[in-house]
């Protein structure tokens, strides 16, 4: 099948891929007088003496934000907010479908940081939780963090964290297959945008203790001309040989590599000279970084991609509605590193030991089970650290 022409001509076809229905039926006066006017006062006046209560006579309970302002949409670029509608009511389509929560596209057309967070602050009141997508590195970072310092909701860029969290699931089970431990295993990253500083950043919670990070100008390292603010904070804890080189040298000798940067860019030569039982995750999309049969032809162990036609795919899914269904249903107030941490390890915990080998480390994006499964250690994982408000 030609995706492109085929997806084309469904999106004519469609006009949409999601919509509003009603739960409510309004067929008689008395049902417009409970649903509206003159009965809907009373709810807004219980809102009005307790904000919380939004959350119980509204719809807000269930109910995320996917907004962007079109700036890195999948793989396209900046090709603005208007133009990333697609993916946005995509994304929307994937929250119902995986885990039951209502989610309402909104494109914003500016580029400027003070302007994007004070308009996500402004609707905020509407939501339980805010998703950010396909925001432009570095501008990402500032947008997710200052937003949650001023937003009392979950606010979850899945560019970096639910990338993040899968890869970590992944990586789990790819260490069982091949006999290694997070704590010993050299790995290194290639890609220093937002998925690659926040993959960095989370295997460091999980107790990676050997990482190198590559981009354009090679090593990231302490003091290194050339990076932008969130990499050389990310170079002053990692890298702790101190190489200063190409992605070619870094790799020799590393168990694990992980692109999440461009298309063929690694050579066969560069995965015969990692550590035996490699493990290589090119995760550059629709092209990885080297073909997965090149890389498994090189010598590599486990090899997974993000792509659906491969073994082992690496998917997004398999995170973000689990994970906001587990923090709404808690009613949480962010979604911490600890929850992160419980997504990833409870997506691992899908295959069994007797199912996990080479070919299968991480579980397919329609197991029923992937949503639930998250949904219930995230939930516990906002109740065990505080954030849960019910």
């Amino acid at each position: 099948m030609n995706y492109a022409e085929e997806s084309l001509k469904k999106h004519y076809e469609w006009g949409g891929k999601i919509e509003v229905t009603a739960r409510v039926e309004v067929k008689s006066k008395e049902d417009l007088s409970l649903a509206y006017t003159p009965g809907v006062a009373t709810p807004c006046l219980e809102i009005q003496k307790d904000e919380n209560k939004s959350y119980l006579l509204t719809r807000r309970w269930n109910t995320v934000a996917v907004i962007t302002d079109g700036t890195a949409v999948l793989g396209l670029g900046d090709i603005g907010p208007v133009a990333g509608m697609p993916v946005m009511e995509g994304k929307a389509l994937l929250f119902k479908t995986f885990g039951d929560v209502d989610a309402i596209p909104l494109c914003i057309k500016t580029k400027d940081v003070d302007e994007l967070v004070r308009t996500i602050y402004l609707i905020s009141g509407s939501f339980g939780g805010i998703n950010l997508e396909d925001i432009s590195a570095p501008r990402c970072f500032e947008v997710e963090r200052r937003l949650k310092e001023i937003c009392d909701i979950p606010v979850f860029h899945d560019d970096q964290h639910g990338t993040a969290i899968v890869l970590g699931a992944a990586l789990i089970n790819a260490l069982k297959v091949v006999g290694k431990e997070l704590s010993t295993a050299r790995i290194v990253i290639n890609g220093a945008g937002s998925a690659g500083i926040a993959i960095a950043k989370f295997l460091i919670g999980m107790g990676v203790e050997n990482l190198v990070v590559c981009d354009k100008i090679g090593t990231l390292l302490d003091g290194k001309a050339g990076m932008t603010e969130p990499q050389a904070e990310l170079a002053g804890i990692t890298n702790k040989d101190k190489l200063d080189g190409t992605l070619a040298e870094a790799m020799v000798g590393a168990d694990v590599f992980i692109g999440v940067s461009a298309p063929n860019i690694v050579s066969k030569e560069m995965i015969e000279s990692m550590a035996d039982r490699a493990i290589v995750f090119p995760m550059a999309n629709p092209v990885p970084e080297i073909a997965p049969e090149l890389a498994l032809d090189a010598g590599a162990a486990v090899v997974g991609t993000g792509r659906s036609d491969f073994n082992n795919q690496i998917n997004n899914v398999l995170a973000f509605p689990g994970i906001f269904r587990g923090a709404l249903d808690a009613r949480a107030s962010e979604i911490n590193e600890e929850m992160k941490r419980a997504a990833a390890f409870a997506i691992a915990s899908l295959v069994s030991d007797s199912e996990l080998c080479e070919e299968y480390i991480i579980p397919k994006a329609f197991d029923e089970r992937v949503g639930r499964t998250v949904a219930k250690a995230v939930y516990d994982a906002a109740v065990k650290t505080g954030v849960a408000r019910i």
